[in-house]
């Protein structure tokens, strides 16, 4: 069975390359990489950095999160106002609102805080991320054999 995936990532995109990066090394052979930027220069990065397919805006995110297996991102594509303004109250209920897994990395920002985690370096966040999305692909009937 085909999973879907989709990265969602705003500002320079630099959190969703990395983990797009990560998903490709391990050669998910029938998963679609989708690649949704809260502007167009994030949709752009992450689609260089292998996804299959992007868009950008806030639209996008509300057609595309109803077809995804999996959404993958920071934590602040679930909080209105986050990545300097550009995830809207919009993006955040396409998110929450998905039939989706939701697979969040904990990245704090201005704003807010999240107590109670371990403090991880990126590169350890992104692992454990991808290696859930593994494991829910795997307990969800998804193929993660290597192509």
């Amino acid at each position: 069975m085909k999973a879907t995936i989709i990265i969602i990532d705003g500002m320079g995109g630099g959190i969703g390359v990395q983990l797009i990066t990560k998903i490709r090394e391990l050669a998910f052979r029938d998963a679609e990489i989708v690649a949704l930027g809260a502007n167009a220069v994030a949709a752009e990065r992450m689609v260089k950095a292998g996804a299959h397919r992007g868009a950008s805006g806030e639209n996008a995110v509300r057609v595309m999160a109803k077809q995804g297996d999996f959404i993958l991102g920071p934590v602040g594509i679930v909080i209105a106002d986050s990545m300097m303004g550009e995830i809207t109250g919009g993006m955040v209920r396409a998110v929450l609102d998905a039939p989706a897994e939701r697979i969040l990395l904990p990245l704090e920002q201005e704003h807010f805080y999240i107590a109670g985690l371990e403090n991880l370096p990126l590169s350890g966040m992104l692992d454990r991320a991808v290696a859930l999305l593994r494991e829910r692909m795997t307990a969800g009937g998804f193929s993660t054999t290597p192509a």
